[in-house]
């Protein structure tokens, strides 16, 4: 493969020197990948890119940098990122409930609470959660003061652009709950089923979740179901979200989901399913009954760690299945997670599992 370089031997040189000694710091530590991003850097420059085009590459990438800080210390930590509307009031049903389901997180469950940082839903979720258990993932906007007050300094990030705080929300959450908001909730909810959909997100909880009687998912789901009807969905990837009212539900789906499910990866183009506790061989051969038709050639199987896995040391220790996966299939996916958790765990509680680290 051709290097990927700038293409002068001195400049190439002195990018190499330059990555050396930084990496003294930190040996061992993606030096490849730095040295690419200096080496883009360079191309840029030399490209003649135009003022604007750089100053949007440069607030990215600084974004994300201290994005990465900030999470890094919390990755073993399971966290849910909560999505609604900046105009709901403290007294409103939906204020409310947006609270209870945060401070049950984490009073009970442990787990973090991300939001937006601003009012409403974003507030109640922070609030609910309290500061020591809330990340802040903010926008600049003109016409907001700036963070609710519910969130620490130290866990609140700001951004210029929407696209690294959408990023942002979706890299480092392990579930979603959406309360009911205006276009950017609505944004929000399309982009995670898109992004869930086509297999540029793991697949994770998705919640829709409302107050008892506000009856505002009730006509999205209408019209999503209409997308169905008019053939631009498959009715499976209705399997990739919950429309409820009730608390306990979608507290209880966001549990369920991880009691066996563990994470994902893909390895020479085999879906890697790990989990928690091992499928008996009758378990895997009803999977390979029920969900054959998600599998491309061969069959699922219980497999070990792979080679890269146990080169990046990538959780050696977990359960696994193996199998060529048909990439259109992801609302069947998301099912055969369901279904696969209940088979193993005989209806018996499973401890939560740990964030992929």
């Amino acid at each position: 493969m051709r290097p990927y370089d700038i293409g002068d031997p001195a400049l190439d040189e002195a990018v190499n020197d330059l990555v050396e000694r930084a990496a003294e710091v930190s040996p061992d530590h993606g030096e490849d990948l730095v040295r690419e991003l200096v080496v883009t850097s360079m191309k840029m420059l030399r490209d003649g890119t135009e003022r604007g085009d750089l100053k949007l590459m440069n607030s990215t990438l600084k974004e994300m940098r201290y994005s990465f800080l900030v999470f890094q210390h919390y990755r073993d930590v399971r966290k849910v990122t909560m999505f609604g509307s900046a105009r709901v009031e403290p007294h409103e049903p939906n204020y409310e409930l947006a609270a209870a389901f945060a401070a049950r997180m984490v009073d009970r469950h442990r787990w973090m609470v991300v939001t937006g940082a601003g009012p409403g839903i974003m507030e109640a979720g922070n609030r609910g959660a309290g500061s020591d258990f809330s990340f802040g993932v903010s926008v600049r906007l003109p016409f907001e003061d700036g963070a609710n007050p519910f969130v620490h300094e130290s866990r609140l990030i700001n951004y210029k652009y929407f696209f690294t705080r959408k990023l942002t929300f979706v890299k480092e959450s392990d579930a979603f709950v959406l309360f009911p908001g205006g276009f950017g909730t609505l944004d929000e909810s399309f982009e995670l089923l898109t992004l869930m959909q086509t297999g540029k997100s793991d697949l994770h909880p998705l919640l829709m979740l409302e107050a008892p009687g506000t009856d505002y998912w009730e006509p999205w789901l209408t019209f999503v179901n209409t997308l169905v009807d008019q053939g631009m969905i498959a009715a499976d990837d209705l399997n990739l979200f919950t429309v409820t009212s009730d608390l306990d539900e979608a507290i209880s789906e966001i549990r369920s989901f991880y009691a066996v499910y563990h994470s994902q990866r893909y390895v020479d183009g085999d879906l890697i399913l790990r989990l928690t506790a091992e499928p008996t061989d009758d378990q895997v051969d009803d999977l390979n009954e029920e969900f054959g038709d998600i599998v491309r050639t061969g069959r699922i199987a219980k497999t070990g760690p792979t080679p890269a896995e146990i080169a990046s040391d990538d959780f050696v220790n977990l359960e696994r299945l193996r199998f060529r996966f048909d990439r259109r299939q992801y609302g069947r996916l998301r099912f055969i997670i369901e279904r696969h958790n209940c088979k193993v765990r005989h209806g018996a509680n499973q401890p939560e599992t740990q964030h992929p680290l």
